[in-house]
């Protein structure tokens, strides 16, 4: 309802925050605090709205526009859905970032499937046994849990994966598919009735912006002020490229803003950790380093190893 009442202008971030009631600068200068709708949400905090948000859209009901800079619009079936009264049901606990990799949809699927994440967990665990990386840089625990939702058992299904591009479905997703297949043949699985498989037409502009730019080694602040980004949302969008499987060479801005024994630092413990989860890295590495710092060199380490 509320991005009806923005009438699809406006990005997940600014939906959030507008149903929260904060006061951001855009919300302000735009007059949006005075819409009843502006903080209409008290019991709920920005984590569960972005999963309300990510499973929307699994469900059909919302999308984002990938080359309008991710804003968000309800589809007919959202709109549908509105006036049914119907109950939607979400699974909670899963942190859904705005990337252009989250799959896009239409299935009644929603619950994980214990048994095959064991097995995708364990053949994780052999093939990053056998390269000498941690496990989550095969791939991300939201990529084992999309696929013990929806059940890929193609390459080009993979890709809708969270977290999942071509470098990533290229260089691990033939055995997982593999795996998944058996599975699903052997359990009688009824999988998700459909998949829409990305073109590449569908590429987000964006990304290809961000590309280009770091191929020609552009300042990263200049880069986010170019595509009208704060430094926090250009780290996301950095953070989706990797994750999917592009490499990206950063080198030349992280020589630049920091010194290169804290960034062995950094992509050591990244190395030795079985996790890449940035509070736990905070806390692990103190307050020597930033946020920021921590998450470019695990934008360098992802890229590097995992690509």
């Amino acid at each position: 309802e509320a991005i009806l009442v923005l009438k699809g202008k406006y990005k997940p971030n600014d939906i959030i925050n507008f149903v929260l009631g904060i006061k951001t600068k855009e919300i302000v200068e735009f007059k949006l605090d005075t819409y009843d709708e502006f903080g209409a949400i008290t019991n709920r905090d920005d984590k569960f709205l972005k999963t309300v948000i990510y499973q929307a859209r699994v469900y059909g009901y919302i999308e984002s526009d990938i080359d309008n800079n991710r804003i968000l619009r309800v589809t007919q079936k959202g709109l549908d859905f509105l006036k049914s009264k119907e109950k939607f049901h979400i699974v909670l606990d899963r942190d859904f970032s705005e990337t252009e990799n989250v799959a896009i949809l239409n299935t009644t699927a929603n619950v994980l499937d214990p048994q095959l994440h064991h097995i995708l967990t364990d053949l994780r665990k052999k093939i990053s046994d056998k390269l000498n990386v941690p496990p989550y840089v095969v791939f991300q625990e939201p990529t084992l849990e999309d696929m013990c939702t929806f059940y890929p058992i193609t390459l080009d299904e993979l890709k809708t994966m969270k977290g999942v591009g071509e470098g990533k479905a290229k260089r691990y997703g033939k055995e997982f598919v593999d795996v998944i297949k058996k599975y699903v043949e052997e359990n009688d699985i009824e999988r998700p009735e459909d998949i829409r498989v990305r073109s590449k037409a569908n590429k987000s502009k964006l990304k290809i912006s961000i590309i280009k730019a770091i191929d020609h080694k552009v300042d990263l602040d200049s880069i986010a002020e170019s595509d009208h980004l704060s430094f926090d949302e250009l780290l996301e969008e950095l953070e989706a490229i990797v994750y999917s499987g592009t490499k990206l060479n950063i080198n030349y801005y992280l020589n630049e803003i920091m010194d290169d024994d804290h960034v062995d630092d950094i992509f050591q413990y990244f190395m030795e950790s079985e996790t890449d989860n940035m509070h736990e890295a905070l806390e692990e590495l103190g307050s020597e380093y930033t946020e920021d710092e921590i998450r470019l060199v695990r934008i360098k380490f992802t890229s590097e190893l995992a690509n």
